[in-house]
């Protein structure tokens, strides 16, 4: 049953982001449609909503919501735009890297709601605690925009789409390539038998110290010390694709350190 005053949203993507921001937004607001290629996937999230369609032809997206939220891969966010033919209401997408101007010549009201936050769909996120940046094609939009961000989370701000860009660089290194650098450090650890959990203590005293006291004066270890003799150890213990990482991060390391000494 529709809510009088309530926002009519329609989700375009039905992946990570789409999964988390929906459920939260069905909350405070009416998620009335999630479109997908797969209907099975519009299907997956569509039930977990309180009365909303799932649907997988473009030409099936209702005229009559409020706004249209494009959560997809960065790479199909121009298509999505030109494959439905609704213009009206207020059009979003949810990408770091993609700029507001996709939607130029195509919409009438337009921005940009990005939450910075690994999401994915089995793993329960607090939305309430995620920053959101904003990016609106007029003033009064980013008003709306941000008026929209702020049923979520309380960590609401305007970016541009430059900012945005780069605050998803500064995401992929803070959360991509830490990940992967777990994923390495956990292989490392069964070649010797171990399991990740004994990394768990270090992982979680390294966080909490960089947000005491920066992740700059934090570093420790081997190339924050120069220790070249225990870097040359460590790399002929690994395969020659480890080696390079590691050698190729320890020397960033020494750079940094360096460069600051030469200050």
């Amino acid at each position: 049953m529709e809510r009088r005053g309530v926002k009519r949203i329609v989700f375009i993507g039905s992946g990570n982001v789409a999964t988390h921001l929906a459920l939260a937004l069905d909350k405070v607001a009416d998620v009335v449609q999630v479109y997908s290629q797969h209907l099975s996937s519009a299907n997956e999230l569509a039930v977990r909503l309180r009365a909303c369609q799932a649907i997988d032809n473009p030409s099936q997206v209702t005229p009559d919501a409020d706004i249209y939220i494009i959560s997809a891969s960065d790479d199909a966010v121009a298509k999505i735009i030109v494959d439905i033919s609704v213009s009206n209401g207020l059009w979003l997408h949810t990408s770091g890297s993609v700029p507001m101007s996709v939607f130029e010549g195509k919409r009438s009201n337009y921005g940009v709601l990005y939450p910075l936050q690994t999401f994915s769909k089995a793993v329960a996120v607090d939305v309430s605690h995620v920053p959101f940046f904003v990016e609106g094609s007029v003033d009064a939009v980013t008003a709306e925009i941000t008026d929209l961000a702020h049923l979520l989370s309380s960590k609401v701000s305007a970016a541009d789409s430059r900012q945005r860009k780069m605050l998803h660089v500064a995401a992929v290194f803070a959360c991509n390539f830490a990940n992967h650098l777990w994923a390495v450090a956990d292989e490392v650890l069964a070649d010797a038998g171990y399991s990740f959990d004994v990394l768990v203590p270090l992982i979680e005293a390294t966080l909490a110290k960089a947000v005491d006291i920066s992740p700059l004066q934090g570093q420790t270890g081997p190339a924050r010390r120069g220790d070249t003799d225990i870097i040359t150890s460590h790399c002929a213990m690994l395969s020659q694709e480890r080696a390079i990482l590691y050698k190729m991060l320890s020397q960033s390391i020494i750079n940094q350190y360096k460069a600051e000494k030469d200050e």
